[in-house]
């Protein structure tokens, strides 16, 4: 077996491109000796990897208009535009919503989850709209991040999938997994998953799609994608778990984090916020209502 593709099974945390970096770098060694990628092992060699010491990138404020649904001094919620992704990470080191937030809140974000995810105690994904809350200060963070751990948030997500669903609404509990072939993707995983629970409503049917209101009582990475494309109807855009062809210019998955329904954090009080569809659903809907 090629080096590179066994060094891919056994650091399943490292990505393909990185591990053929290490070996261009010769931070791979066979017997004590630098190999190149498509370098054969054999049962009985000794494999070296050096990983260089990471270094976290310096994160930097910028202004940026901000939807601001909601701001006190515990608690900040934005509705995310398409195309933002929530913190920096490998690629996007700028333009994300942290760098926002820094330049919003200055110093005002909880800690907990370090330099790079400052005040983030959830995500969206880049091509997925809606309501996203964040953190001022640590004691907020731990409140939010228990009701997360209890399932007793409220978040509701509307998304256009494909083909008619039998039932108006259904439920479904399929636990979720890193993919065991794809690592950038997430599966139905019987045996390595983590439990998922999805709940779905019927809001409009079309002729080949489906308006579908989700309310998610779990939130495993890709939850919604993953559960509607397991029982056949994939999310409308949605370019790793749906067709190849999309027969709308979408950018992205047909996504959208509509309610989100927290416990105050400070006051103990009950409250719920609401972004509005963003108009490129809007017009999808129109389209599609002009197709009936």
């Amino acid at each position: 077996m090629r080096i590179d593709k066994y060094l891919s099974m056994y650091c399943e945390e490292l990505s393909r491109s990185y591990l053929q970096k290490l070996l261009k770098e010769q931070e791979v060694l066979v017997n004590e000796k630098a190999v190149k990628s498509n370098y054969k092992v054999s049962p009985g060699e000794i494999v070296q990897l050096s990983l260089p010491e990471a270094v976290e990138p310096e994160i930097e404020a910028e202004e940026m208009e901000l939807d601001i649904l909601y701001e006190d001094q515990d608690i900040i919620l934005i509705n995310k535009p398409k195309g933002m992704v929530v913190h920096p990470a490998a690629g996007h080191y700028s333009g994300t919503l942290v760098n926002g937030l820094m330049a919003h809140c200055r110093d005002s974000l909880s800690g907990i989850n370090g330099v790079m995810r400052p005040g983030i105690v959830h995500r969206i994904d880049m091509d997925t709209t809606g309501v996203i809350i964040v953190c001022k200060n640590d004691l907020a963070h731990n409140s939010i991040a228990e009701q997360l751990k209890e399932h007793s948030i409220t978040r509701k997500y509307y998304a256009v999938v494909h083909g008619a669903l039998k039932e108006d609404e259904g439920t479904v509990n399929a636990p979720i997994g890193r993919h065991p072939v794809d690592r950038k993707k997430m599966s139905i995983n019987e045996k390595n998953g983590r439990e998922a629970i999805t709940h779905y409503r019927v809001l409009e049917r079309f002729k080949q799609f489906t308006y579908v209101e989700c309310q998610l009582e779990t939130g495993r990475t890709h939850q919604i994608r993953v559960h509607m494309a397991s029982i056949g109807h994939p999310i409308l855009g949605d370019q790793v778990y749906g067709p190849a062809k999309c027969p709308f210019r979408l950018n992205g998955q047909t996504l959208h984090a509509g309610v989100l329904g927290i416990v105050h954090p400070e006051s103990g009080a009950y409250m719920e916020f609401t972004a509005p569809l963003p108009e490129y659903f809007e017009d999808l809907l129109r389209k599609l209502r002009g197709a009936l």
